[in-house]
């Protein structure tokens, strides 16, 4: 059975353009309990405080539905994930056309996919899963298409589990302290406060994304990459787990306002340390790493910042 506990609507504020209007952008970050809407809020703070007439609506999202939201024109700008925005360019699927107006911003820093289970629960790879009971993150999150592809892989689908429960990290974690779940996945930095709040009350194990299986995930996207959760970064993990990565980065739309976007990245480039207070991964973030190549045209506007700053 396949619980919904979820759902967000991004609706809001329409982006006005012009030298001499207010300017509102609508602003997709990441459901409550992850790290991307906390970040939302601290980039919001950055514009605000700096870019005159300019406020900045932050709204829960997830990695494909954001990318789905600015090509639908319900966003101006998003937080989104390599991997996803690569898909939507190509026209691979969850997108169902190849999305035209999507342009990077600035590349912040590396997402790691997570897979965490209860150490009782007999699961030590995702050969185990069927029959297991599952947290995961409603569909347009990357973590959850990331998690039918490790299924796949495995000649799984979501039929397959005893149960799988669809919600927040927040949920996520009740569901697995209560013993109602017994592995859950997400994709976020690391160490992520969802694990780490789990980690406080149960035992948990997790799991690699390795050899045959981390090739054959890149066979289904080659976005994904090979990363390494750290030995140390939970409670009882002693040793390195290899894991599929990708990277965070800003999104809006190819004709959005080159001054607008231009001022956007210049203000959030010379305000890194703000940003690392909420989210640590950015700290030390240059212009050379947010001009990074990641296989989505860069806009205009910041194209212009960073050759301005040397970093193209």
């Amino acid at each position: 059975m396949r619980n919904v506990l979820f759902a967000a609507a991004a609706t809001g504020a329409v982006l006005v353009a012009g030298a001499a209007e207010a300017q509102q952008l609508r602003f997709m970050t990441g459901p409550q309990g992850g790290s991307w809407y906390p970040l939302g809020g601290a980039i919001q703070n950055i514009v605000e405080s700096n870019i005159d007439g300019t406020s900045v609506q932050v709204l829960p999202g997830a990695g494909i539905a954001n990318v789905k939201a600015i090509m639908a024109g319900r966003a101006d700008m998003s937080l989104a994930n390599s991997v996803s925005t690569v898909d939507a360019i190509a026209g691979n699927p969850p997108f169902d056309a190849k999305a035209d107006d999507i342009c990077n911003m600035g590349t912040l820093y590396p997402q790691f996919f997570q897979f965490v289970a209860l150490a009782d629960s007999g699961i030590q790879s995702s050969a185990d899963l069927a029959g297991k009971a599952a947290a995961i993150q409603p569909e347009g999150n990357t973590g959850e298409a990331i998690t039918e592809h490790l299924l796949q892989v495995n000649g799984l689908t979501y039929d397959d589990l005893s149960r799988v429960n669809q919600g927040s990290y927040t949920d996520a974690v009740s569901l697995m302290k209560d013993g109602n779940a017994q592995f859950f996945t997400l994709v976020t930095t690391v160490p992520a406060g969802a694990i780490m709040d789990l980690a406080s009350a149960r035992d948990i194990k997790m799991v690699p994304v390795e050899g045959e299986i981390l090739a054959k995930m890149q066979e289904l996207n080659s976005g994904y990459k090979e990363r390494t959760i750290p030995a140390g970064s939970y409670p009882g993990q002693d040793e390195d787990v290899t894991t599929i990565g990708f990277s965070t980065h800003l999104i809006t739309t190819c004709s959005a306002d080159e001054e607008l976007i231009y001022n956007v990245i210049k203000n959030i480039a010379e305000n890194i340390p703000d940003l690392a207070v909420i989210a640590n991964a950015v700290e030390g973030l240059t212009p050379e790493e947010m001009a990074t190549d990641i296989g989505v045209p860069m806009h205009p506007g910041a194209q212009r910042f960073y050759d301005e700053q040397g970093a193209s």
